[in-house]
């Protein structure tokens, strides 16, 4: 499976990704870079363009460490634990979003980032800028 990887500063975390439409659409897409946002204790980032359509299994609240893509925001929604809307531990996002795949190990490690961080998204052992 393929796997994605999120660089900030002298840190990584590396996310196995789902074989879907968005998944492809966005490895086709990388590498880029872009800033952290925080909301609760998720992490987004807006991607390049992708013209993507909400998929079947599209979701709003998901587990801790779900690689997700927000549509309305353009954006890759990283969730580690609660966010503002939240109704028990689970993240829920702002809207339903398409389930890419899952942050490898510890997804308190996105807790690192930064708001404003800048963050390069690439495939993993991908060593272009």
């Amino acid at each position: 499976m393929p796997q994605i990887e999120i660089l900030w500063a002298d840190n990584k975390v590396t996310a196995t990704l789902r074989d879907t439409p968005s998944s492809r659409a966005l490895l086709a897409a990388t590498p880029f870079s872009t800033t952290a946002n925080l909301w609760g204790e998720e992490v987004y980032c807006t991607t390049p363009a992708l013209k993507l359509a909400l998929e079947d299994d599209a979701q709003q609240v998901v587990e801790p460490g779900t690689v997700c893509y927000w549509l309305g925001g353009n954006a890759l929604a990283l969730p580690w634990g609660r966010t503002p809307i939240s109704r028990d531990a689970r993240p829920c996002l702002v809207e339903a979003c398409n389930v890419l795949g899952e942050i490898d190990g510890d997804p308190k490690q996105l807790a690192r980032i930064p708001a404003g961080a800048s963050l390069q998204i690439r495939r993993a052992g991908d060593t272009r800028e």
